[in-house]
């Protein structure tokens, strides 16, 4: 299954320059999710490569799974080597924060790949929806970019009513 980020939050076509895209693939026991996406240089965060609190303050690409009831899984991961995984029931509401999980990245040129092996048991039960984003930008040029858009007044990369269903 890919996901083509390639919009703008609110629904507004990306540039083509900004454009990532999210694979995901079921295997026995985990899902692999392999990144693509370019490099847009910001600033890394504190700190070595590994499970990394607040990493949507930073150049990132996310990929959420929900299931019923609003339980679902928050996925961040950032070019430098950083990650973030959420376990969530309730809009904004986690339940586990840092979970770890095998993480490889590597910056070639202008665009970053990563791959990684998330535990089948960190899913919520299916059905599933799901929506990936990305993040780029400082400042005033900050960016929020969608797979599928979330309108609203603001980017709340939350409203799950709005996440397409997907067959994981």
């Amino acid at each position: 299954m890919d996901f083509e980020i390639h919009r703008s939050w609110d629904g507004h076509p990306a540039r083509p320059e900004e454009r990532a895209t999210v694979q995901v693939e079921r295997t026995p026991d985990a899902l692999r999710v392999t990144l693509d996406a370019p490099w847009h240089g910001d600033p890394p965060p504190d700190g070595p490569a590994g499970s990394k609190e607040a990493l949507w303050q930073y150049e990132v690409v996310e990929l959420f799974v929900v299931g019923p009831g609003e339980q679902y899984l928050e996925l961040e991961f950032g070019p430098h080597g950083h990650y973030l995984v959420l376990k969530l029931d309730g809009v904004r509401r986690p339940t586990a924060v840092g979970l770890a999980l095998d993480y490889a990245v590597e910056r070639v040129g202008d665009r970053w790949r990563g791959v990684a092996r998330v535990p089948l048991e960190y899913l919520p039960p299916g059905p599933f929806t799901a929506n990936a984003f990305a993040i780029h930008g400082v400042g005033p040029q900050r960016r929020y970019l969608a797979c599928t858009p979330v309108p609203g007044p603001q980017p709340d990369f939350h409203r799950l009513q709005v996440f397409p269903a997907v067959d994981l």
